[in-house]
C-alpha cells in the first residue's frame, strides 16, 4: 500500500475518490440523520398511540361490566332469606350478565357461593370468604374489581368483578361477582393479538408485576421476566414512552399507558430494527449509487492524472542518470511551468553541490587527523544519525572498528534499556538547538558488557545548512562504582536516622556494640559506657519461650516486628517489637542494626480486645461464643471425671415488663444483680454465661445431679427474692430452670444445650419460677423372643 501511495497519480486519483465519498457521507449522514428522527417520533407516536387506544379500551370494557354488575346488585334488594331461597331464579334471569362475564355468581354474606352461571364451574357450596375481592366488598360495601388471581375451577386465571347487595334496611346481604377469565374472549383475548407492525406486541401487566396477557408468549399469570427499567418504573405508576432494550439487548420502542379503572398497565412494544427499515433501505441504496460513481471515477481519474504526470516521470529518470555520473549535461524537460522550474533548481543545486564537497573533503581530513590522538571518544554523523567517522578511543569503548560501524546508526550503540528515554532527550536537545548532555550505557553488537560513559552531542552546522553532529564520549564506569559505594553508606546513615525516636543499636558480627543511641540505653539497663561491649551479655533476648542467641541472629536474613521480650543486667524486663537489619551481609565489615520498640501498650490492647471478644460488656459475664467453647471442653472431659458434669440454662420469667415500665436503664441494673447473684452462688470452676437478652447459662464440671439441683433451687429462690426499687414501685422477676446431665454419648454442645433448654421450656409452661430437670430418653429395650 505504501509504494502504491509512492506515486502522485494514485495520490491525486485517492484524493478525489476521498472528496466524492466525503461528501457523499455527509449528505448521507445529514439525511440519515434527518429521516431518523422523523422516523424516530411517527414510531413513538404510533406506539403511544395503540397503547392508548388498547388501555382506553380495556377501561371502557372494565368500567361498563362494574356498571352493569352493580345496576343489577342494586335490583336484588331485599332479605337475606329470600335472596337466598331466589338465588338460582335471580341468576337464570341475568342474561345481559351472562354475555359480559365468563361466569356469574351469588355469594352469601358468609362467602359461601349459593348460585352461579354456568353450571358446570361447580363452584357452588365453595368458600370464597377468604378472597379478597371478598374481604373488600363486604368491609367497605362498594363495588371492586380484584387483582387477578388463580380460580378454583381448574386453576384459570381470572380477575373478579364484585359488586354488594343489601336488603332494605341497607344491611349487607350477600355479593354478586362476575368473573373476567384473562384467557378467555370477554376482555383481554382479543388485545393480546393486537400488533405493532408486523413483529411488535402489547403486554398488559398488573403493578404488582404479574403479567395478565403477552402478545409474544401467550403467557398468563407469570411474574415479568424481562428486568427492563422501564417496566420497573410503570410498576410505580410511571407512563410514558421510550428508547430501551429487551432481555435479548435487541433496541426496541416501549410505551406505557395505565388504565384508569384498575392498578394495571398496557405496554406496546416494537423493535426499533422494524420501526427504523425504512432509514435502513435508503442507507444501501445510498451505498450502491456511491459504488456505482466510484467505479466510474476511478478509471477517468486515473488516466488523466497519468497524461498530466508523464513530463514528472521523464524528469526523474534524468536526476537518476545525473546521480549515478551516467548524464554529464544539465537535465531538461519540457512540460508544465512547475516542471520546467523544478528542472532548473536541480540544475543549480548539482552546480553548489560539487564546489561543497571539494571543500568538505578538504576540512574532512584535516578533522580526522586531529580526532585520532584525541583522549576522549568521538563520532561524526550525517544529519540522519547515521556514523561516518569514530577515532580509536571510541572503537575501544564500543568494542568495533570503524569498518563495522560506519553507515549504521548512533543510536544502535545505545543500551536497550536506555534508547528510548535517550533518543526522547536527544531529539528535543536538538529541535531547540542546544547541546545534548546525559549519561547511559553504550553496547557494541558483539554482546560485550554495557559500558557507562558521559555523552555530549553537537550541531555541526554552516550558515546555509546542517552538516551533521558530533559526539563526545567519556567512559565513567569507574566513577560510578565510587558513587555506588558513597550510596551505600548514605543509606545506611539514613535508615539508622529513620529509627532514631526507638532504641537503635549496630553491632558487628561478634557482638560489639558500634554504635547505640539514647533509647538504646534505657533497654540495656547501663548508665556506663556501652560501645564496645557484647549487646548479648548486656540483655537476654527471649521469643516464645525460646532464647535468642547471637548465632541465631547471624543466621536470619532481616527481621520485621517479632515479638519478643527483653532483659537486662539490672533486672528489667520490656515487652518488644524488635527489628534487625543486615548491613553488607557476608562481607568482612558486616553489622547487625537492632531496632527496639516498647510494645508493652500494644499488647494490653490486645488483651483487652480479647476479653470483650468473650464476655459481654453489661453483665462482665463470659458470652455465648466463650460459653460454647467451655461447654465443648467440658464434653470432652466429663469421660474422665467420676462425677457427673451439669448444665443449667436458666430463662428469666417477667423480665419484659421490667423493662418496658421500668425502662431499658432499670432492665440492665437488674440483669448486672442476677449476674452477681449467679456468680456468687457458684464455684470459681464453673462458668456463668449470658446467652442473650434475658437467658443465661451456668456449666457445672463434675458437680453431680443432685447438687446441680440442690444449687439449681437456691439459684431460683435467689432470684425470686431480688427485688428493685424504682419510682415508689417494686420490680422483680422469677426463673424457668433447665437442669440436664453431660453424658458419655454426648458428642456435641448443641444436644446438651437442646435437653437443657426443653426442661427450661417444661418450667415455663408449669407455671414458670420452678426446676426441671430434663429426663434423660432411656435407650430402646431390645424384642424379647
Amino acid at each position: 500500500m505504501s509504494r502504491w501511495l509512492d506515486s502522485l497519480v494514485n495520490r491525486a486519483v485517492l484524493l478525489v475518490v476521498g472528496v466524492v465519498i466525503l461528501t457523499a457521507v455527509l449528505v448521507a449522514l445529514a439525511g440519515s440523520f434527518l429521516s431518523r428522527s422523523e422516523l424516530e417520533q411517527q414510531a413513538a407516536n404510533q406506539v403511544e398511540t395503540i397503547a392508548q387506544l388498547v388501555a382506553g379500551e380495556l377501561d371502557d370494557k372494565l368500567s361498563q361490566r362494574l356498571e352493569a354488575l352493580s345496576h343489577v346488585a342494586q335490583g336484588f334488594t331485599m332479605s337475606e332469606a329470600a335472596f337466598e331461597v331466589r338465588a338460582g331464579i335471580l341468576m337464570r334471569r341475568q342474561i345481559a350478565l351472562q354475555h359480559l362475564f365468563d361466569g356469574v355468581y351469588l355469594i352469601d354474606a358468609q362467602g359461601k357461593v349459593i348460585a352461579e352461571y354456568p353450571e358446570e364451574l361447580k363452584m357452588v357450596g365453595s368458600d370464597v370468604s377468604n378472597r379478597t375481592y371478598f374481604r373488600r366488598s363486604s368491609e367497605q360495601f362498594t363495588p371492586h374489581i380484584s387483582e387477578p388471581y388463580r380460580s378454583n375451577y381448574q386453576g384459570r386465571p381470572a380477575v373478579m368483578v364484585a359488586a354488594p347487595v343489601f336488603d332494605h334496611k341497607k344491611r349487607f346481604i350477600g355479593l354478586l361477582g362476575g368473573a373476567i377469565s384473562l384467557a378467555g374472549e370477554h376482555l383481554i383475548e382479543e388485545f393480546s393479538d393486537v400488533r405493532v407492525g408486523k413483529t411488535g406486541y402489547l403486554t398488559i401487566i398488573a403493578r404488582n408485576g404479574i403479567v395478565l396477557a403477552n402478545g409474544r408468549t401467550g403467557e398468563v399469570m407469570q411474574p415479568v421476566s424481562d428486568s427492563n427499567p422501564v417496566l420497573n418504573q410503570a410498576m410505580s405508576g410511571f407512563e410514558g414512552t421510550a428508547r430501551t432494550s429487551n432481555a435479548k439487548g435487541e433496541s426496541i420502542i416501549l410505551s406505557v399507558q395505565q388504565m384508569s379503572e384498575v392498578p394495571w398497565f398496557v405496554a406496546a412494544v416494537w423493535p426499533a430494527s422494524e420501526a427504523y427499515a425504512p432509514a435502513t433501505r435508503l442507507k444501501d441504496a445510498f451505498l450502491w449509487v456511491l459504488l456505482v460513481v466510484i467505479l466510474l471515477v476511478v478509471p477517468v481519474a486515473m488516466w488523466r492524472f497519468r497524461r498530466l504526470m508523464a513530463p514528472l516521470g521523464e524528469l526523474g529518470l534524468q536526476v537518476h542518470e545525473r546521480h549515478l555520473g551516467v548524464r554529464n549535461k544539465p537535465v531538461g524537460v519540457i512540460g508544465g511551468s512547475e516542471i520546467s522550474q523544478v528542472a532548473e533548481i536541480f540544475n543549480l543545486v548539482m552546480d553548489e553541490r560539487e564546489d561543497v564537497l571539494s571543500s568538505l573533503a578538504e576540512r574532512e581530513a584535516f578533522f580526522r587527523s586531529l580526532t585520532r590522538g584525541a583522549p576522549i571518544g568521538i563520532v561524526q554523523a550525517d544529519v540522519l544519525g547515521r556514523i561516518e567517522f569514530v577515532n580509536p578511543v571510541f572503537e575501544s569503548i564500543i568494542g568495533l572498528k570503524l569498518a563495522a560501524l560506519s553507515g549504521t546508526h548512533l543510536f544502535d550503540c545505545i543500551a536497550d534499556v536506555d534508547r528510548d528515554a535517550v533518543i526522547e532527550g536527544w531529539q528535543k536537545a536538538l529541535e531547540g538547538q542546544l547541546v545534548f548532555r546525559d549519561r547511559f550505557r553504550l553496547q557494541g553488537s558483539n554482546a560485550a558488557a554495557p559500558v557507562w560513559c558521559q555523552v555530549m552531542t553537537a550541531i555541526l552546522e554552516t550558515p546555509e545548512k546542517v552538516m551533521g553532529t558530533v559526539t563526545i564520549v567519556r567512559d565513567i564506569s569507574h566513577e560510578l562504582e565510587v558513587e555506588e559505594a558513597l550510596r551505600d553508606e548514605q543509606q545506611r546513615a539514613e535508615n539508622i536516622l529513620g529509627v532514631m525516636q526507638d532504641g537503635v543499636l549496630m553491632a558487628d558480627t561478634g557482638g560489639a556494640i558500634r554504635y547505640a543511641n539514647q533509647a538504646a540505653g534505657r533497654f540495656l539497663g547501663t548508665g556506663e559506657d556501652y560501645i564496645g561491649s557484647n549487646v548479648f551479655e548486656l540483655v537476654g533476648i527471649d521469643h516464645e519461650d525460646q532464647a535468642l542467641t547471637h548465632d541465631w541472629f547471624l543466621a536470619h536474613d532481616d527481621l520485621d516486628s517479632l515479638y519478643v521480650t527483653l532483659r537486662n543486667r539490672s533486672g528489667d524486663a520490656f515487652d518488644v517489637d524488635l527489628s534487625m537489619i543486615h548491613i553488607r551481609q557476608g562481607r568482612e565489615n558486616e553489622r547487625l542494626v537492632f531496632v527496639f520498640r516498647d510494645d508493652a501498650e500494644r499488647r494490653r490492647e490486645e488483651e483487652r480486645l480479647s476479653w470483650e471478644a468473650t464476655h459481654d460488656s453489661l453483665t462482665q459475664l463470659v458470652n455465648r461464643r466463650a460459653f460454647n467453647a467451655s461447654l465443648s471442653k467440658v464434653l470432652g472431659e466429663s469421660s474422665r471425671q467420676e462425677a457427673s458434669s451439669v448444665l443449667m440454662l436458666i430463662d428469666l420469667d417477667h423480665f419484659k415488663p421490667v423493662n418496658d415500665e421500668g425502662g431499658h436503664l432499670l432492665g440492665d441494673e437488674m440483669l448486672r444483680r442476677l449476674s452477681d447473684l449467679f456468680k456468687e452462688s457458684v464455684r470459681q470452676s464453673d462458668t456463668v454465661a449470658r446467652l442473650g437478652g434475658d437467658e443465661f447459662g451456668i456449666i457445672l464440671p463434675a458437680c453431680g445431679l443432685s447438687r446441680a439441683k440442690t444449687l439449681a433451687e437456691r439459684i431460683r429462690a435467689g432470684v425470686e427474692a431480688l427485688k428493685i426499687e424504682h419510682e415508689g414501685r417494686m420490680f422483680g422477676v422469677t426463673a424457668s430452670i433447665g437442669v440436664t446431665e453431660l453424658l458419655p454419648e454426648d458428642r456435641e454442645p448443641k444436644d446438651v444445650v437442646a435437653r437443657a433448654d426443653e426442661g427450661a421450656y417444661l418450667a415455663k409452661s408449669q407455671g414458670r419460677n420452678r426446676v426441671v430437670v430434663t429426663p434423660v430418653a432411656e435407650p430402646p429395650q431390645e424384642p424379647k423372643d
